[in-house]
């Protein structure tokens, strides 16, 4: 299974653009910090993530994700053919609340 459930600020968002077939199309930066338990012990991770969001998303979230932390679940798939980079792909996404770490269900959607 390829799912990710990720909470994290947008710093970033890149011009919407089309894909021929007319589909809008929207990259993002996602910066994402938290603690964790890995082995015992407490660890922080702190990132910054490439995304992509495709289809009507995609519209959505360049108007009003900027700035925000988002909640979101998708996937990640290399960032083209043949390559060892990945991407994380958005396929749900929602305005995160304050101390809230649950998923996008249930929330005001993006």
């Amino acid at each position: 299974m390829n799912k990710v459930h990720l909470t994290a600020q947008v710093v970033e968002c890149k011009p919407l653009r089309y894909t021929p077939a007319g589909i809008p199309v929207l990259e993002l930066s996602l910066a994402h910090e938290s603690e964790l338990i890995e082995g015992g012990r407490s660890r922080r991770v702190e990132m910054l993530v490439n995304a992509v969001v495709v289809g009507d998303l995609a519209g959505r979230l360049e108007r009003e994700a900027l700035g925000r932390s988002i909640r979101i679940e998708g996937f990640l798939a290399p960032t083209r053919k043949g390559s060892s980079r990945l991407r994380l792909h958005i396929q749900q996404a929602a305005i995160a609340r304050e101390g809230d770490e649950s998923g996008p269900a249930g929330q005001p959607q993006v």
